[in-house]
């Protein structure tokens, strides 16, 4: 009876200390990290472009994700953070060119033409990184970051490294998106993003190749081509 108890009480224990690391680790991802770096980038303004990863539009409505990392990419070009805003992403899963379609949704944000660029080719993170980063030293922008999402984020960090690229990371500030002013679904001309004769990537491509492609294999090809 002893030793039940006793082990209960190791298990209970080791709960507790697994519920306390997941919470910290939350905590430090979604809340410290970004705001860090979000004080960082301050101290940097403003930077010449950040980019903006896409996220499948199913031609009716904009979804969350897609709404969260417009209105950042909003907020830190109304705040003077950014001088120019860079959509990035194809028509992958929908008809839908992603970078257009965000890219509308800026301009009846408030966000001038003039200041949004989109790339069209990519169809995975890895891709909108370096594709958009390509864009940009194209444009000539020097200072560049990476606008997303604290959990994106975190995944395409390493390829920065990989990719042997100059671009910082931006995730978004819980606390400055629950303060941005209450605005609702504008409404865009979707039509425009419509890709004619679209295949969608899940037929174009097999769930292998779409994890290679995902962890940067399309990349790296077009590295090693570079390098021969």
């Amino acid at each position: 009876m002893k030793r039940r108890t006793k082990n209960g009480i190791i298990l209970l224990c080791i709960s507790f200390a697994g519920l306390l690391f997941a919470h910290s680790h939350f905590c430090y991802n979604t809340i410290y990290r970004p705001t860090y770096l979000f004080s960082k980038a301050v101290e940097q303004k403003p930077l010449d472009a950040i980019i903006v990863p896409g996220i499948p539009f199913d031609g009716l409505k904009w979804g969350f994700v897609m709404k969260w990392r417009v209105f950042w990419s909003v907020f830190l070009y109304r705040t003077g953070v950014a001088k120019n805003i860079i959509y990035s992403g194809g028509a992958v899963y929908t008809p839908y060119t992603e970078s257009m379609i965000m890219a509308l949704y800026a301009e009846k944000l408030g966000i001038p033409r003039e200041h949004i660029f989109i790339e069209t080719n990519a169809e995975h993170t890895t891709e909108n990184l370096y594709y958009s980063w390509q864009l940009a030293k194209e444009k000539g922008f020097k200072k560049i970051a990476f606008a997303t999402d604290p959990f994106q984020s975190l995944q395409i960090a390493p390829y920065i490294p990989k990719f042997d690229i100059d671009v910082t990371l931006l995730p978004s500030v819980i606390y400055f998106m629950e303060h941005m002013p209450v605005v609702t679904d504008p409404e865009i001309e979707s039509y425009k993003a419509y890709k004619l004769n679209f295949v969608s990537i899940r037929e174009r491509e097999t769930p292998a190749q779409q994890l290679f492609y995902s962890r940067g294999g399309r990349i790296k090809m077009l590295l090693d081509k570079k390098q021969k």
